[in-house]
């Protein structure tokens, strides 16, 4: 059955989030996140960015190169932000990876709401949602005037989700910080270091994004339940330092409980020896492997062919192997080094011993197990092209879905909004789009200033 026959088929099914609207002014991951898996199961999402001004580390509009230069940062590496085909083409705002990975199933209004007529349009449009989800620094907010106090006497059943890095209050209220610093402030960055490096070689990592995404959005639909049950509507406070804790918290215990502080772990295991990632043959290729117990280490050794691994006295028993896995990581290199990855792993798999291939984006695309599973969908996006997309990550036996539309591109739902659903006359529609305050491209003055 082709997938367009299949959706035929499964759209009878109403999704749960059906007839929930939600304003969506996030930026960068977090917020984003949370809003693409509420769209996903359903929610309206209503994206509210200017055309006035350039949102930073939202579009990417702030940063545009030409091509030669986003083909020089991908031959060195870099993949975040570079557009289809190197090309920011002339709207490189609606060409961003970073942006459109998590734009699906949204809609988007030009709307300023620093400007009076952005205010206006933006509060008629808070009377008709269910939700606010925003995760910009609070004084942003504030200097807005759009705090939940000054909304909720517009919709007093609001939910406003609201997920700044470290709170609405104390010392570090108006830090700014992305996942990656909270990550820093909070120790997480630390205790992925290896023992012979530093905190500043692990590069950035996204996690408290990730999971501020999952939280974000288990919190509104938690509120939803509460107003359907009480009437009341509320605020969400919901930092990103915050939601991230409890991810580490094995390691806060250990410190309040036993006194210990813990130190670099990279890929080390408390009590597992080998725990780690080791090198096979081919240019940067790689395998991990995790050993719990003597016999899954007689079952590596043996697939390894590897009988100086078996013999040393030091690697007998799971303490010797932890107190000499240094000595015994650089022997599992020198053991591993001449397998392939993928035939080494199934062979330890048969084994019973847990391992698994180290794949890049471009293997993982291409994994037999997604592929089996149907997960990479591929979505065509005017101007943008078809390509493959990250699926919906849970599937329900009851509730078919899939990707509904693809990216959206600014302003692009701006006469739906503001007429069918705002209820704009067409003559006071068109003076805002004279006047360059709403549009579906940022006004020149904008975009002189960014050359």
């Amino acid at each position: 059955m082709t997938s367009n026959a299949r959706r035929e088929r499964d759209a009878a099914h109403r999704l749960p989030l059906e007839g929930i609207r939600i304003a969506d002014i996030t930026v960068v991951w977090a917020g984003p996140h949370v809003t693409q898996l509420l769209g996903e199961w359903g929610a309206e999402i209503i994206r509210v960015e200017p055309v006035t001004t350039i949102q930073p580390y939202s579009r990417g509009a702030e940063r545009v190169s030409t091509e030669a230069q986003y083909r020089a940062l991908g031959a060195s590496g870099v993949s975040m932000g570079i557009p289809p085909d190197f090309d920011p083409g002339e709207d490189p705002w609606n060409r961003s990876p970073a942006f459109n990975a998590h734009a699906r199933n949204k809609k988007s209004m030009a709307c300023d709401v620093r400007l009076p007529e952005g205010r206006e349009a933006f509060l008629r449009l808070i009377e008709k949602c269910d939700v606010l989800i925003e995760n910009n620094v609070p004084e942003t907010i504030e200097r807005a005037n759009i705090t939940y106090d000054v909304l909720r006497e517009v919709n007093p059943k609001l939910i406003m989700l609201r997920m700044p890095a470290y709170g609405l209050d104390g010392p570090y209220k108006n830090y700014r910080g992305f996942g990656t610093h909270v990550e820093g402030m909070i120790g997480h960055h630390l205790i992925r270091t290896y023992d012979d490096g530093t905190p500043d070689e692990m590069g950035d990592a996204f996690t408290a994004d990730a999971i501020a995404g999952v939280m974000g959005a288990w919190s509104v639909v938690a509120a939803l339940r509460h107003r359907a049950r009480t009437g009341q509507g509320q605020q969400i406070e919901m930092p990103l330092a915050e939601s991230f804790l409890p991810v580490i918290g094995e390691f806060i215990m250990d410190y309040t409980m036993n006194g210990r502080a813990t130190g670099p772990q990279g890929n080390r295991h408390p009590s597992h020896a080998p725990h780690g990632i080791y090198p096979t043959t081919g240019d940067d290729q790689w395998i991990a492997i995790d050993i719990a117990t003597d016999e899954e280490f007689a079952a590596l050794c043996r697939v390894l062919a590897a009988p100086a691994l078996t013999t040393d006295p030091r690697f007998r028993t799971a303490g010797g192997r932890i107190e000499h896995r240094t000595a015994l990581d650089a022997a599992m290199g020198d053991a591993t080094r001449g397998h392939d990855k993928e035939a080494l792993f199934h062979a330890l798999q048969a084994a019973h011993v847990a391992a698994g291939p180290v794949h890049d984006d471009l293997a993982a695309t291409r994994s037999p197990q997604l592929e089996e599973r149907g997960f990479f969908e591929e979505i065509t996006m005017e101007g943008v092209g078809t390509h493959r997309y990250p699926g919906i990550f849970t599937k329900w036996a009851n509730t078919p879905n899939w990707i509904r539309t693809p990216p959206v591109k600014l302003g692009e739902h701006n006469e739906e909004v503001y007429l069918d659903l705002l209820g704009y006359s067409r003559a006071d529609y068109d003076a805002l789009v004279a006047r360059g305050l709403v549009g579906t491209t940022y006004t020149p003055e904008v975009l002189k200033g960014r050359d």
